[in-house]
């Protein structure tokens, strides 16, 4: 069946536009939200049938995908990642909710994609309230992976909700209209050395937070 396009307000989102999205997640659904950065495909991140999805969808490996996950707050992040020092904390706090994603060792709680034991996980909490209000509704933390206007052109994204569901809409069960979408992808630090070392520059500035 095609997907569904439900326009939810960026800054005021409805409870029952939030329950509508959350119950396609709860029965193993794929979505497309946005988030502070650029739009993402996503699922329920325990459930193993809807991550193979996304993946098969993105063209990746499950056991080689490096997705990471959208969580409400920090609370969720103790959960899934471990070795997390006090000043780490400290400038986590500053910059979360932002355009980061922040590299941490794996817990034993952390998702096994594909069956594969992960060593490190990547987790955002970006500043947008319709995928917090998501995530916190759930219960659970979301996959998070870009939408991407071309697959072979790695900096191409897609910002306009209506042509992401005409691209979309039979691939995915659900498309969120929560307004236009940025085209720079989130920035990616490693803080597995208790440093924050910069994978990859985006739309956030780890420097300010230092």
């Amino acid at each position: 069946m095609p997907a569904t396009l439900l326009r939810i307000h960026p800054e005021n989102p409805p409870h029952n536009r939030i329950q509508q999205a959350v119950d396609v997640l709860r029965k193993g659904g794929v979505i497309i939200y946005p988030t502070d950065t650029v739009y993402g495909i996503g699922c329920d991140v325990t459930n193993a049938k809807a991550v193979e999805k996304v993946c098969r969808i993105k063209k990746l490996f499950p056991e080689k995908a490096n997705l990471s996950f959208i969580c409400h707050d920090l609370s969720h992040i103790s959960d899934y990642a471990h070795g997390i020092t006090t000043e780490t904390y400290k400038v986590i706090k500053k910059a979360l909710p932002g355009p980061f994603t922040f590299i941490f060792e794996a817990s034993s709680n952390a998702p096994r994609f594909g069956g594969t034991k992960r060593k490190t996980v990547g987790i955002r909490i970006p500043d947008n309230q319709i995928i917090l209000q998501l995530v916190k509704e759930l219960g659970n933390p979301i996959v998070s992976t870009s939408v991407r206007e071309d697959e072979n052109t790695i900096d191409e994204y897609v910002t306009d909700p209506d042509l992401i569901f005409e691209k979309y809409r039979m691939l995915v069960d659900l498309v969120i209209d929560g307004g236009f979408g940025n085209n720079v992808p989130s920035t990616i630090i490693d803080c597995t050395n208790d440093d924050f070392e910069l994978i990859r520059q985006g739309a956030g500035d780890i420097e300010q937070y230092l």
